[in-house]
């Protein structure tokens, strides 16, 4: 069909390869082989054994690309960064513009184009929001009410009382926001402010195409994969089970780990994702030889369940009281020395930063392991009257287009790695493991969930059921997320025994 012709060798070598698979694998092989081979610069029509070795070694490694791509965590320190350049209203990729490599303590540079990036970024967003965009001409729709942005150097320079300006700037360190009212006399009167409004993720993408924000090994986005969203469409089992406060160091905690990995055993989910802290209190100098030594009777544990071990990943994401470097955002990894016991029983565990991401098949995933939310209702210059926390909790964070919206005397960053805490453009999930009560909201496409303490959680659910007279027996406590969009407490191996019947939470 091809016009080739297979040499001997090349045809007993291609028999070799391909006789471990079915017929249908075996054509979709081949058909992959003549079209590498085709690529090849042959000098004739007759195939040999180096050319098919040639192809069959490439399309393995291709085959093990796409393997790659289905899973991966990526650390905070390795995420893609970009600069929006105004005048090519784009965003270039740092090393295209020759600029220098990122720093842990950066210079006070560092820390102008922190704001000065951070601002880009809401600006030119804000301005394709259709409040924003000037009419177009010829258009009859007159009732939208169309605003103008004014820059401060217009108010600065500006003689005259000016009437219904809006502003786009900090009102305190790190939070932005869109300020209304009029200019006199070298005043601005603020009569109202707001948050500025965010932007879907389909939205950012159409603006700026294929470009790969989120990170990982692919190129370009992974939303565009076909391959990709089929394999998610066909995984209808996948799926995430995630714990936050994980304290290795209670004896309960241990208990109830080991029913969780018991009941998965036999049908192992896709990901364990395990969130600090790690321990229950601080241990000042003793810390690190204590977390070692859990660490290594959890994976004296896991050593009892190898289907969990060979068929799920594990992911670790430290919390605010583990020993890293600091507690600086984004916190680095567990130091190896710790971890080391653990690795060597369970060699495919992932220790990853905080905040980290996780991207599956087309679906983009952010863990931020901070008690973000008490932070910010702490450091707020006016509490909402109306509305629930977690509702302006997630707004907040759309609107800023940022894991962390705060001064940073209150949660301090390392100005050269800002951009790892971006949203930009929104991911699929956010998941904030945060003591505050388990909540979940969604806006914008984009769903914030915070599963709570793994213990207090689910102690306080206990204790509602008990009140109603439901006698409960708590058998472990997880937040699972499968590929429906469904959010749940518990899973198959979390269950409750209720009188007569058993309640999946």
């Amino acid at each position: 069909m091809h016009g080739l012709t297979l040499r001997s060798d090349a045809s007993r070598y291609l028999v070799e390869v391909l006789t471990p698979f079915s017929q249908n694998e075996r054509g979709k092989w081949l058909d992959k082989i003549i079209e590498v081979v085709q690529k090849q610069s042959l000098t004739s029509a007759m195939v040999g054994k180096d050319e098919c070795e040639a192809a069959v070694q490439e399309c393995k490694a291709e085959q093990q690309e796409e393997t790659d791509s289905v899973f991966n965590v990526i650390d905070a320190f390795s995420v893609p960064r970009f600069t929006y350049v105004k005048d090519r209203k784009k965003f270039i990729q740092d090393k295209d513009l020759e600029k220098p490599k990122p720093r842990l303590h950066g210079v006070p540079g560092d820390k102008a184009n922190m704001f000065r990036e951070r601002y880009a970024l809401l600006h030119q967003r804000t301005l394709r929001h259709p409040l924003f965009t000037p009419p177009i001409l010829g258009s009859s729709d007159t009732d939208t009410t169309k605003f103008q942005l004014k820059p401060v150097e217009y108010l600065i320079g500006s003689t005259a009382k000016l009437g219904n300006v809006l502003v786009l700037g900090l009102v305190t360190e790190n939070s932005f926001v869109l300020a209304e009212g009029w200019y006199d006399d070298g005043i601005f009167h603020v009569e109202a402010f707001g948050l500025p409004p965010p932007e879907k993720a389909e939205t950012t993408r159409s603006y700026f195409g294929n470009i790969n924000f989120f990170g990982g090994p692919s190129p370009i986005q992974v939303k565009t994969s076909s391959r990709l969203a089929k394999i998610e469409a066909e995984n209808t089992e996948v799926m995430f089970v995630m714990l936050s406060d994980v304290w290795l160091d209670d004896s309960r905690v241990m208990e109830k780990l080991n029913t969780l990995f018991m009941g998965y055993s036999a049908f192992p989910p896709t990901a364990f994702i395990l969130c600090g802290n790690f321990l229950s209190s601080p241990k000042v100098l003793s810390h690190a030889r204590t977390l070692k030594e859990c660490f290594q009777e959890l994976g004296s544990m896991l050593s009892n369940y190898p289907d969990l071990i060979n068929t799920s990943q594990f992911v670790f994401v430290p919390g605010p009281n583990d020993p890293v470097h600091s507690t600086i955002l984004p916190r680095p990894t567990i130091p190896n020395s710790i971890i080391e016991p653990f690795k060597k029983k369970v060699p495919g565990a992932v220790f990853t930063s905080n905040p980290c991401r996780i991207q599956y098949c087309t679906q983009e995933i952010v863990i931020f392991r901070e008690d973000i939310v008490t932070k910010m209702c702490r450091n707020c210059i006016r509490f909402p009257k109306e509305g629930n926390i977690p509702t302006h909790f997630s707004k907040s964070l759309m609107s800023q287009a940022h894991l962390c919206p705060l001064p940073l005397h209150v949660s301090p960053v390392y100005w050269a790695y800002d951009s790892s805490l971006r949203l930009y453009p929104l991911p699929d999930l956010i998941i904030t493991a945060d003591k505050y009560d388990p909540f979940v909201s969604t806006a914008m496409g984009t769903t914030i969930v915070n599963p709570g303490s793994n213990s207090v959680a689910f102690q306080k659910l206990a204790t509602k059921l008990q009140a109603k007279g439901v006698h409960v027996q708590l058998e472990a406590g997880v937040l699972v997320l499968t590929p429906r969009g469904i959010v749940s407490f518990g899973g198959r191996a979390a269950s409750m025994k209720i009188q007569k019947k058993k309640l999946m939470i």
